[in-house]
């Protein structure tokens, strides 16, 4: 049984890629020095995985952007608007990632969608009817030339043929359909150099698969790969799925002439029972995703050797993977500097996941852990009662009856109330919410945080640009006014450091997009609200001004899926405690003299259907 991973987070320990990245934007450093810096890091996470055991090393899993984007370069989808400004090709992909004004002209970034249901973001692609895949680059040849040199053969990974073509935006009359057989042919010279350069397995990865497929869908992706996959060579290929299960495609893509294909067992809920009914292939190898790439509790290794026993009976040929790349959790454990014992021990984070799959494949093949094993360890782990428990939380979500979810009175009443108290005008004018978080503000929250600004001298601070907020928008002459938003930092942080059941990470950052990178809060324990959150800054702002103010809220939605979420309970109840609060400091902001609120769901469509 061997072991091996999707991806692994290309920021690094302490976000060196994003830093020298930033450098290179400023001209501070040069293309040459942020390639060696790159070099440097690739070397650090293979060694890192090295170390850990891994039996099979993916490169290819590194950007300087987006791995998209990366794939756009790769197969010549370069719009004209960019190619044409003349810049290097490394200034040509950053134009296409950040935009470009200068001296060769003035273009926009291309646009940015959510990576299916994570707080990721990928580049979309455009494909208008000029445009002509081929190879035309050199990265994933590059990348697995030089971990050769270091003397280790890894697993290149690419974005799949089907997935590429249903994320890309077609801008004229062709479709994606229309690029199929040049795609196919792109990929297929792609498999046949790198098999050349003695690549044993090569990973495609088709996440797309785990979306509703059509027969429109079936025909395109078999039409792919029966092309594709007769330039494997002597290479092997991996058919990577993941963020699902692949019910409605499981049987085309057992036809086709895959060696090995990744399966997602965590959030993949039929891919179990999909196996054990359908059978799998004696020819082909199972790699199965039981380790969750996108969550940072530690593995619970009984319930998942017993996933891997079942798996044993359909096929013996198993290897241990995780369910997406850990480029959706944190780097390593070792940043929590600061984190208690009695959290940190319950916690694994990319590097921690290494070592459940070196620990998960010795004890999937022993016949009866001793005392002494980590299946033991683990087990006493689980059997700790995990997050703070508040039984009043619980209670007042189980009260909870189809009554609380329908709001009195009916509509019609409300907007006759809401039109004689207001007195709107036909077309009233608003904005969204915060006001831009400037460096001033950013260094007056820094010299706080160090303790070197009293909260009397922040709150002064924070006083003045809310007053200045106000005033810029009464001179605008909008109708309904906001505060601007400054007391906070980012718009989920914000509340979870002001609710209880909430546990807060230190330097453990993850890629949001390009070089922005996030700490999404921790939800620990039942979730309820000790004290106002918002209350205190709205009625200050609505002290200043005769019009409207708004109080601004993020939603429960939003507020669970930008968190790493509970295991122990189901995303609904977290949902409805998490709820239940925020209901709270409405009725808060009401008492108070807040007509107007607003409640902001930025990530409703990450977890749909609700």
């Amino acid at each position: 049984m061997q072991t091996t991973i999707i991806g692994y987070p290309r920021i690094s320990l302490q976000r060196e890629l994003k830093f020298a990245s930033e450098k290179y934007f400023r001209g501070e450093i040069t293309a040459r020095e942020l390639e060696e810096t790159a070099k440097l890091l690739r070397a650090e996470n293979r060694t890192i995985q090295q170390k850990a055991g891994l039996d099979m090393i993916p490169s290819g899993d590194f950007s300087f952007y987006d791995s998209v984007l990366d794939m756009a370069v790769l197969l010549n989808a370069v719009p004209a608007r960019y190619a044409d400004l003349g810049l290097s090709p490394l200034d040509t992909y950053f134009a296409m990632a950040r935009g470009y004004q200068g001296i060769h002209g003035d273009v926009k970034a291309l646009a940015m969608k959510k990576w299916f249901h994570t707080n990721y973001h990928y580049m979309v692609l455009e494909l208008d009817d000029d445009t002509h895949l081929k190879l035309s680059g050199t990265k994933p040849f590059d990348l697995f030339q030089e971990a050769k040199d270091a003397g280790v053969i890894m697993k290149p990974t690419l974005i799949g043929a089907y997935t590429f073509l249903k994320l890309a935006r077609c801008m004229d009359k062709k479709t994606a359909v229309d690029f199929a057989d040049e795609i196919a042919e792109a990929y297929g010279a792609v498999l046949e150099k790198l098999a050349c350069m003695d690549a044993q397995w090569i990973q495609l990865e088709e996440p797309y698969l785990v979306k509703d497929t059509s027969e429109a869908d079936k025909a395109l992706f078999l039409r792919l790969y029966e092309k594709i996959l007769s330039h494997k060579g002597g290479a092997k290929i991996l058919l990577q799925t993941y963020f699902g299960d692949v019910r409605d495609s499981y049987s085309e893509i057992l036809s086709l002439d895959f060696d090995g294909i990744g399966l997602d067992f965590v959030e993949g809920k039929e891919s179990l029972a999909l196996v054990e009914r359908c059978g799998f292939p004696s020819d082909k190898i199972l790699f199965a995703g039981v380790v969750s790439g996108k969550n940072i509790w530690r593995n619970h290794y009984a319930s998942t050797l017993e996933q891997i026993e079942r798996l044993k009976k359909v096929t013996s040929n198993l290897v241990l993977n995780t369910s997406s790349s850990l480029l959706h959790v944190p780097y390593t454990l070792r940043n929590e500097t600061q984190m208690e014992e009695m959290y940190r021990k319950h916690f694994a984070y990319a590097e921690e996941k290494l070592t459940e799959l070196a620990e998960l494949k010795v004890l999937a093949q022993s016949d009866e852990p001793t005392r002494e094993t980590a299946y033991q360890r683990n087990a006493a782990l689980f059997s700790e009662q995990r997050g703070d428990i508040n039984p009043a939380v619980q209670e007042r979500v189980r009260k909870l009856t189809n009554a609380d979810f329908v709001r009195t009175p009916e509509f019609a009443q409300r907007e006759k109330i809401q039109k004689e108290r207001f007195h709107l005008p036909l077309l009233p004018t608003t904005t969204i919410g915060s006001f831009p978080q400037t460096s001033e503000v950013r260094a007056a929250r820094a010299v706080y945080r160090k303790g070197t600004m009293t909260q009397e001298q922040y709150n002064i601070f924070l006083k003045e640009k809310i007053a200045d907020c106000v005033r810029e928008q009464e001179e605008i002459g909008l109708d309904v006014l906001v505060h601007g938003e400054f007391e906070r930092n980012d718009m989920v942080e914000y509340f979870g450091e002001n609710l209880s059941g909430y546990l807060f990470i230190e330097k453990a950052w993850i890629q949001s997009y390009g070089t922005r990178c996030v700490k999404p809060p921790i939800i620990w324990g039942d979730i309820s609200r000790a004290k106002p959150m918002t209350v205190a800054w709205s009625k200050y702002a609505q002290s200043l001004t005769k019009k409207p103010m708004k109080g601004m809220l993020t939603g429960p939605v939003t507020i669970l899926n930008w968190s790493f979420p509970r295991e122990d309970i189901s995303l609904r109840e977290s949902a409805f405690q998490i709820a239940l609060a925020i209901r709270d400091e409405v009725l808060d902001l009401e008492a108070n003299g807040i007509s107007i609120i607003q409640v902001d769901e930025a990530a409703l469509r990450e977890k749909l259907p609700l």
